[in-house]
């Protein structure tokens, strides 16, 4: 990928399209996802788009329980236990994983956590970060030889347009000065942008393909550490927590992107690129609102996708990717 590319590609999805619409036609059969968060929000919606389409589907999940009931209706799923916080269980996992299937077309990196309070997880590390980013990378070192013995396999992270408010704070990456959940919360998104840069960069000898994006402004459980207060503050909901804000999207809506990303011809031979609204995102400028759409050129910027690499290799000792 170079700048060049990051360019919208005429798709004939848009910001309303839904998983249905993305989907429609599409036959998956034979084919295995792993999706995390698969069985709340945008991950239940993608879920259900892929095993509609035929895929054997498998979702790790930090609440397994609550996983098989919500998908209980979901044919060609499976529910395994995994914790993106705990990287001795995300090992457990990708173990169960590597021992049960012998290739792994789809790695949809959908589950997170926004604006929480500060949160040490593993060896101090700030826990955004470390559930959105450090999480999903382990993860996908460990399935890397599952996705390399794919043909073609696509790895698909949700990013958000959070991450304009903040690249990477390589000074201070652990905010040991002091906390700010906002910054840290643009910083673990601008991580999962830079991480699918420098995966499709290592990948793409093996015919792996990854993509970043934003899926839009949604109500979900992702603002569970959020006061309905600040909600209302930020003009997203009503007090009866209604949503009232512009532009919001469904969450089959949301979910939208994210597939169009794991299945459109239109992204064959491509990949590293930030996606939304079903297309490819424009670069945005650096005073640009975030509201404006587009991808700051920090987040996909491959020398600070190499460097993230390799800081991400050093504090997870995951299993390394080589060109």
């Amino acid at each position: 990928m170079t700048i060049s590319d990051q360019q919208p590609l005429d798709s004939p999805f848009s910001a309303t399209s839904t998983a249905e619409d993305v989907m429609a036609g599409l036959d998956l059969s034979g084919a295995t996802a792993v999706v995390t968060g698969g069985y709340s929000g945008l991950g239940l919606e993608t879920t259900r788009g892929l095993a509609t389409a035929g895929a054997r589907v498998i979702v790790p999940a930090r609440r397994p329980g609550a996983a098989r009931a919500a998908l209980a209706d979901v044919d060609g799923c499976e529910v395994i236990p995994m914790d993106l916080a705990d990287l001795d269980s995300v090992r457990a996992a990708s173990a169960q994983i590597n021992g049960s299937i012998d290739r792994l077309d789809l790695l949809m990196a959908v589950a997170g956590v926004m604006a929480t309070p500060e949160r040490r997880v593993g060896h101090g590390w700030e826990g955004q970060l470390a559930v959105n980013h450090f999480g999903h990378f382990a993860l996908a070192c460990e399935l890397y030889p599952l996705l390399a013995a794919a043909d073609g396999a696509r790895v698909v992270v949700n990013s958000s347009a959070g991450h304009t408010l903040t690249g990477i704070r390589w000074h201070d990456p652990h905010f040991r000065t002091g906390y700010d959940k906002w910054l840290a919360y643009g910083q673990a998104k601008t991580a999962n942008a830079l991480f699918a840069v420098q995966l499709d960069t290592l990948g793409r000898n093996d015919g792996v393909r990854a993509f970043t994006l934003h899926p839009g402004k949604i109500i979900t459980g992702l603002q569970r550490e959020m006061t309905l207060q600040e909600q209302i503050e930020r003009g997203w909901v009503d007090e009866h927590g209604t949503v009232i804000g512009a532009d919001f999207k469904t969450a089959s809506q949301g979910a939208a992107t994210g597939l169009w990303a794991a299945t459109s011809s239109l992204l064959n031979g491509r990949g590293g690129l930030y996606l939304e609204d079903c297309d490819v995102a424009r670069i945005s400028a650096p005073a640009e609102p975030m509201d404006d759409g587009g991808v700051r050129e920090y987040a996909i910027d491959p020398d600070a996708a190499a460097r993230l690499w390799e800081l991400s290799i050093a504090a997870t000792g995951a299993t390394p990717i080589t060109r």
